[in-house]
């Protein structure tokens, strides 16, 4: 395989044209986009932006959890993300009686604000190219064990192991990376510290935080201030360390200033964060299959959400309960509609099998290529197609019958006691154990809900699922049973609806709990997902070779021109600038939205629009100012900003990133993506794609004007266009 770290140095043209697509690579910042960013208005260096050796922008950022951004903004700690970013965290936290989604909370002083279990918030160390290291010995490999595919394999992951094992020695209290980029073309060592001490500070009710929740979804114009706030604690050496009492606020390397400038259409932007996934070097096989993949998770997600919806509005326990598990099904569920929509419209596959008749047509012009790259895109397009079958059974297993969260909890009471027999333990501390591990997660289970359903998603998978997949070993013919009997069967005959029962039950029954009928139905579900996975692997292992030539052959083919390998979840900056669009004729959106905006859409019957009358009471008064009116949130015109567009080159992972401005100074959070450009993982549409953004003035004025933490700002710095700091 040719490399081509040679091409990625090499490409040093200017990116003024393309500025605000690309999810780019800290360490290549000088390299690849110092000019263009310099042209499009940033006043800093590549160096203030990322510096192994010295503090710089990067340091302020941190992956949220293990699926968001967020953003350092005090000298002591103080974190602000999205409000959906801390959503899962917040719901925990909350109960009947105090109810911080619907509510939202602040903390009044540091004793006030409450451990979240099990958050972590990691910072980027550095990154080093260690691509030369796992080439050597690939070919070393090759030249033992020559086609021993297996054997080379394991002489790479030898490589990676050595790599991580000796920084994590030279970089204390850190964990270390070998991440592939370019389709596993180039090799980077990625050192982080984690910090698990994190506490909730504060949140807006959902009214503010998720206002226009599923319907403004993925839509503008939106208006919703989605931030949510966290503050990291260490040990007394400043150190990442479990909860205790005795932790101390972060004093963080860095943090961001807060602009209170406000943006203009064309201002420079800037985002850092942790996108995702995204897949730009697919080929147009691969993404005919994503989108029948995505239709039978949308089916199967609508019947489901029903259900839960349904409930979550008739009880107030059942709602906190599935908010997050809700929010977080929805969300995918409505992307992938609009994604649909917009390969449609904007032709993606066709302009994907363009782009792959003209590689084509390159390779086969020059003998050495063909040799190299030929058989790439054929080799591609039949392992899609041998795939497909495995993969689309264990989509509909998973997206159905997997989500009875009863059965669930037979899993991993058979898998986790199953583990902990395997170390040696006696048959009732394993399954003590099991029960540790997963009993928390009865405190967000209605049994009545699951009950509905379980009902609902067996129906619905007897539909879809082909008769030789069907579910073995549950006891009845599934193809012919009572669906309904059969569940009331399962529900009113188990000892693990509930975290007590089945606590007793493995005190009374030991090992014989194992005959549950949760346990055997749940180990049936869970053994037709296994073989379809097992099979979908196998195919995925010869896709991974084909997607690993192909896209080194673009990359050859496209050398000179700018190029950032897919996101996967480590750090990237994007760049471009606050910009509007129109989506249709005659159809012009402005930039920017205002408080003006929440008024209008207000609707005390629909949950989704409910405005607080704090709020109401705010904005009629025009109150955008601080008590002592030395802070004023608000617009000269008086209005107040809620969110703002920008161009910048986004996908999940970023949500809570910090977009700023041509200073590196915090403007807002980015939080989503515009409807019109759902196909944006496979192709940036410039005209279209925008990037959602609260702006970080309508923040500050809900913290100080709304919630009454103006102790919160205190700590910050502000920055006036005077450049005083305050």
């Amino acid at each position: 395989m040719k490399r081509i770290v040679t091409i990625i140095t090499a490409l040093t043209v200017s990116l003024s044209a393309l500025a605000d697509e690309g999810m780019w690579m800290l360490p290549l910042l000088q390299k690849m986009n110092a000019d263009a960013m310099k042209e499009l208005g940033c006043e800093l260096t590549p160096k203030q932006i990322y510096d192994i050796n010295n503090s710089s922008l990067k340091d302020a950022i941190v992956q949220f959890g293990r699926g968001c951004t967020g953003e350092i903004i005090s000298k002591e700690g103080l974190l602000v993300t999205n409000h959906h970013c801390g959503y899962g965290n917040i719901q925990k936290l909350s109960s009947v009686e105090h109810d911080y989604l619907k509510d939202g909370y602040w903390a009044m002083n540091r004793n006030e604000e409450l451990p979240c279990e099990g958050l972590t918030v990691t910072f980027l160390e550095y990154m080093k190219d260690v691509t030369p290291v796992i080439d050597k010995a690939i070919k070393k490999a090759r030249k033992e064990f020559g086609d021993d595919e297996k054997k080379v394999e394991e002489a790479q992951v030898k490589a990676m192991t050595a790599l991580a094992e000796k920084a994590e020695k030279e970089n204390p209290h850190c964990h270390v990376q070998v991440t592939q980029f370019y389709n596993k073309n180039v090799y980077y060592l990625i050192v982080y510290k984690t910090y698990s001490d994190i506490r909730f500070v504060g949140a807006p009710p959902s009214s503010i935080g998720k206002f226009g929740a599923d319907t403004d979804n993925w839509m503008w114009p939106r208006h919703t201030g989605d931030f949510s706030m966290f503050r990291v604690y260490a040990d007394k050496d400043n150190n990442p360390a479990d909860y205790s009492p005795e932790n101390v606020p972060l004093k963080a390397k860095n943090h961001l200033r807060i602009s209170m400038n406000g943006v203009q259409e064309g201002d420079f932007t800037m985002i850092m964060g942790y996108p995702g996934r995204t897949t730009r070097f697919q080929t147009s096989p691969e993404l005919k299959f994503q989108i029948e993949k995505n239709d039978i998770s949308i089916a199967a997600r609508t019947i489901r959400q029903d259900v839960l919806l349904e409930d979550m509005l008739a009880d107030p326990k059942v709602k906190i309960q599935y908010a997050s598990k809700y929010s977080s099904s929805s969300n995918a569920w409505k992307k992938w509609q609009g994604m649909k929509l917009a390969f449609d419209k904007l032709d993606i596959i066709g302009r994907a099998e363009q782009e792959e008749a003209e590689f084509t047509e390159w390779v086969n012009a020059n003998a050495k290529r063909k040799a190299a790259y030929g058989t790439a895109l054929k080799d591609l397009a039949e392992g899609v197609e041998a795939g497909k079958k495995a993969n689309f059974a264990f989509t509909k297993a998973t997206e159905t019958v997997y989500n009875i969260e009863l059965t669930r909890f037979g899993i991993y009471l058979k898998l986790y006691s199953g583990r902990g027999l395997v170390d040696g333990t006696d048959t009732l501390s394993a399954l003590r154990s099991a029960y540790e591990r997963f009993a928390s997660q009865y405190g967000d289970y209605s049994v009545g809900t699951d009950r509905k359903v379980a009902k609902a998603m067996m129906k619905h998978y007897r539909e879809i699922a082909d008769p030789e997949n069907y579910l073995k070993g549950i006891g009845e013919d599934f193809a012919t049973m009572d669906i309904d009997a059969f569940v009331d069967n399962l529900f009113d005959n188990s000892a693990l609806t509930s975290a007590e029962s089945l606590k007793a039950a493995i005190e009374e029954k030991g090992a014989d709990i194992l005959k549950d009928p949760a346990v055997i139905i749940g180990m049936a579900i869970y053994n037709e997902c296994l073989d379809a996975q097992n099979l979908a692997a196998e195919s995925d292992d010869n896709l991974a070779k084909a997607r690993q030539t192909y896209t080194a052959g673009l990359l050859e083919w496209k050398k000179g021109e700018p190029s950032y390998p897919d996101a996967n979840f480590t750090m990237r900056l994007t760049y471009g600038t606050v910009k509007g669009y129109s989506p249709k004729d005659a159809v012009v959106y402005k930039h920017y939205t205002t408080l003006d905006g929440v008024m209008e859409k207000e609707d005390p019957d629909n949950w989704e629009f409910v405005v607080p009358e704090k709020l109401k009471e705010l904005w009629k008064n025009k109150d955008y100012s601080s008590a002592d009116g030395f802070r004023n949130y608000g617009t000269p015109d008086g209005k107040m900003p809620t969110c703002f567009l920008s161009n910048n080159d986004i996908t999940g992972g970023n949500s809570g990133s910090p977009i700023m401005n041509s200073r590196g100074e915090l403007i807002g959070l980015a939080f989503d993506g515009n409807w019109e450009s759902m196909s944006s993982d496979i192709m940036f549409e410039p005209d279209l794609q925008r990037c959602i953004n609260v702006d970080i003035r309508y923040v500050l004025f809900i913290v100080d004007k709304f919630g009454g933490a103006g102790h919160l700002i205190d700590e910050m710095d502000l920055v006036w266009s005077t450049g005083k700091d305050y």
